[in-house]
């Protein structure tokens, strides 16, 4: 029972990082960038792809063509929150992604995303 507690206590001191993260295709370099507030979600989204329920219709389309191998997720910033200070965690969110977009610009060819104007 103490082995119990001990692993709870654990799981409640591991830190949830948010950030943005990738899925690319290795075949034709398109890329799919989002945001996370946690990390450990990207198990999810792995599962909605290899199960045709991915929200972005191309990416799912590519995914079922060329299958889980041709894909790789990365994590490529985990969003820094300053000890003791409250930050609005969804908008830095969306700044940090928006910064992402403008530097990778996954559109078209590029990726998996339709240009906002």
């Amino acid at each position: 029972m103490e082995r119990k507690k001990e692993l709870k206590q654990a799981y409640k001191e591991v830190k949830i990082e948010s950030g943005i993260y990738t899925i690319t295709n290795k075949q034709n370099g398109k890329k799919f960038v989002a945001s996370t507030r946690n990390f450990k979600t990207l198990n999810g989204t792995k599962f909605t792809l290899e199960n045709g329920m991915h929200t972005n219709k191309e990416l799912q389309k590519e995914w079922n063509e060329y299958g889980k191998d041709a894909f790789e997720i990365e994590q490529v910033e985990v969003l820094k929150i300053p000890e003791n200070q409250f930050i609005n965690e969804k908008k830095e969110l969306e700044k940090l992604l928006d910064q992402w977009m403008d530097k990778l610009q996954p559109y078209g060819e590029k990726g998996y995303h339709t240009k906002k104007d």
